[in-house]
């Protein structure tokens, strides 16, 4: 992409997502998120009431009597973006790729973070780490970490969640709020590596979408391939049976996938990328308060 169109996107994203989280989730992501990163702070003799998961055994035994740890919310957070950049995020049917809603969701996140003062950093991947961008504050990392989304070119097609996840945790040591964007085309081995990386940090996952991946269109013979292989095959679209066997194995797979964040606790939405993510944003920020 010529820089004077790479500048002229990330100006228009700029205008719409810093207004969005401006406008919109200005509260929201702060109620959402905030008090989620809490800080030792001191203890004190425990009174009624309190929370017994608090109380310091450490200092009790040595006191014979029970103290509970203070903790206070820390005033920074550092959120991290995990995006997918696999072959199948090129692919969109209704004006919008699944990419270009992806890159607007993260760039919200983005703003919404830094207006609450936090450290933001981000995680290209595919089957393997593409990009690492370590967490910083300001205007102009927003910007730069814009420009990556807009027009990053990785090296693979294939899609590998829990190399993603695994490397979250591994590299950001202190807890973080952490964004995985995917469209999550794959099975669901990376159960594990999500509930390990929500151990140890706050992770929240936001899958986007196209309608034309929950349904096939009755058009006569259509020829596919799949992005992240580049395999090719011939289809009759017009077979009802062909139809209702792509949209249980649809229905199958989507239930797989929430089935996996919800036993690995993770707070997830889904987006449809014709529909407006904002209302599913908001959605989301409100399962957290």
């Amino acid at each position: 992409m010529e820089t004077s169109e790479l500048l002229k996107k990330v100006r228009q994203i700029e205008i719409k997502t810093r207004g969005l989280s401006r406008n919109i989730f200005a509260g929201q992501y702060h109620s959402a998120f905030k008090g989620r990163g809490m800080a030792f702070s001191e203890v004190r003799e425990y009174n009624f009431g309190d929370d017994i998961r608090d109380i310091d055994w450490n200092v009790t035994a040595r006191y014979s009597k029970p103290y509970i740890k203070i903790f206070e919310e820390e005033r920074e957070l550092t959120v991290m973006l995990l995006v997918d950049v696999s072959g199948s995020r090129n692919f969109g049917t209704v004006n919008i790729l699944k990419k270009e809603m992806m890159t607007e969701i993260a760039a919200t996140l983005a703003f919404s973070a830094i207006q609450n003062n936090d450290k933001i950093g981000l995680v290209f991947f595919s089957d393997k780490i593409e990009k690492f961008i370590p967490p910083k504050k300001g205007k102009k990392h927003i910007l730069y970490l814009i420009r990556e989304l807009i027009d990053f070119h990785p090296q693979n097609t294939a899609t590998d969640l829990s190399q993603a996840l695994k490397y979250l945790t591994n590299a950001i040591k202190k807890r973080c709020t952490a964004f995985l964007i995917s469209d999550f085309i794959c099975g669901t081995d990376y159960k594990d590596a999500l509930t390990i990386a929500n151990r140890k940090h706050d992770m929240v996952a936001i899958q986007v979408y196209d309608q034309r991946e929950e349904a096939i269109p009755s058009v006569g013979l259509m020829k596919i391939k799949d992005a992240e292989t580049g395999a090719e095959r011939w289809i009759d679209t017009s077979s009802k049976k062909l139809r209702s066997t792509y949209e249980k194995w649809w229905s199958q797979r989507q239930f797989e996938m929430n089935e996996a964040f919800n036993k690995s606790r993770v707070d997830a939405v889904s987006v449809r990328s014709d529909e407006d993510y904002v209302k599913a944003l908001i959605a989301l920020f409100g399962k957290r308060k």
